[in-house]
């Protein structure tokens, strides 16, 4: 493509984003963020939110505040649900469905079930809207920044309208295949992230009772064939003590929870993941459903009596790779 072309391609992208009208549900952890990343790159955003102070704080930055889930269906072009459960996501679209129509879209950005999204997305596309299951992966500090990794499962040419959207919020945009592939894929990652949570807090713990130095600890497992994402990310607030990454252990269960389901339904018998699911129930009947996630070391820490912490980690995770915008993902094989 030539330079002439790049510009046109560019400018034909930035007036489809400034007449695209968006409404957003759900300013939580994590809806908050993506929206934040909308209004921060000028896109016309509507925001609706049961805590009033979320919406407030959007308002100030910017947006407008949404009536109703119905009303906001029928003033935007696209509307995000960015919820805490299924349930929650159909409630809302059951509001929202009178008001699709030809041209509206329904983005789910919330960690949802494969089957129900496929359900209620049906009813949108009935209706004569398009229906995406989008959610997110790379933790709260990467959405706050625009360079969180998105899955979008839909038809292609779905994918192509909304897919300015989805690289102002994320870096790396995966297009999964059809309605409820995205959340497929999702859960499996909060599967594996789950599994790397549990095995580092296993991991530093021992080399804690082992007399290791956990900040040397640390840097081994980050230069070796045992680092993760988890491990460098997560491991270092674990070690801080603050335990923060703004996701807790109701959640936790719920994602793989979630993954234990399709899981079921593809006849696939897990060993690993009931195990996970048996542990984090454990942490939530010792220390609550919206303990940190992280705290799962506690339960170790309460058994051998020790301390797993070090000086010198950060309390809170951060993003240092610059914002810039995202682009798709290319399946290489």
């Amino acid at each position: 493509m030539g330079q002439k072309a790049e510009r046109q391609s560019g400018t034909m992208t930035q007036h489809r984003e400034a007449k695209m009208k968006v409404g957003f549900i759900g300013l939580g952890n994590v809806g908050g963020k993506l929206s934040g990343s909308l209004l921060r790159n000028g896109v016309d955003v509507m925001v609706h939110d049961l805590n009033e102070e979320f919406v407030k704080a959007k308002v100030a930055a910017g947006a407008v505040a949404g009536e109703s889930p119905a009303k906001m269906m029928r003033a935007c072009d696209a509307v995000i649900t960015c919820l805490p459960s299924p349930a929650a996501s159909a409630a809302v679209l059951e509001e929202m469905l009178p008001e699709v129509c030809e041209g509206k879209i329904w983005m789910e950005m919330s960690t949802t079930d494969e089957a129900e999204v496929k359900r209620i997305g049906a009813e949108v596309i009935a209706a004569g809207g398009a229906a995406v299951d989008c959610p997110v992966s790379g933790g709260c500090h990467r959405a706050d920044t625009g360079n969180i990794s998105i899955f979008a499962g839909c038809e292609r040419e779905t994918f192509e309208r909304i897919l300015p959207l989805l690289t102002i919020m994320g870096r790396r945009v995966l297009h999964t295949g059809p309605l409820g592939s995205a959340s497929v894929l999702k859960v499996l990652t909060n599967f594996l992230a789950t599994a790397n949570l549990v095995s580092v807090a296993e991991a530093l713990t021992v080399a804690k009772g082992a007399g290791m130095d956990l900040g040397v600890a640390y840097e081994a497992m980050a230069i070796s064939s045992g680092t993760s994402f988890v491990h460098e990310t997560e491991g270092q607030v674990i070690l801080n003590g603050s335990r923060d990454i703004s996701f807790t252990m109701d959640l936790v269960a719920k994602d793989i929870g979630l993954f234990q389901e399709v899981a079921d339904r593809a006849g696939v018998p897990l060993e690993l993941n009931p195990l996970l699911i048996s542990i984090f129930q454990d942490g939530i009947s010792r220390f609550g459903p919206r303990e940190l996630s992280p705290n799962i070391i506690k339960r170790l820490e309460e058994a051998t009596g020790l301390d797993v912490t070090a000086p010198g980690f950060p309390a809170e995770m951060t993003d240092d790779e610059p914002e810039e915008r995202g682009a798709e993902v290319t399946v290489k094989r």
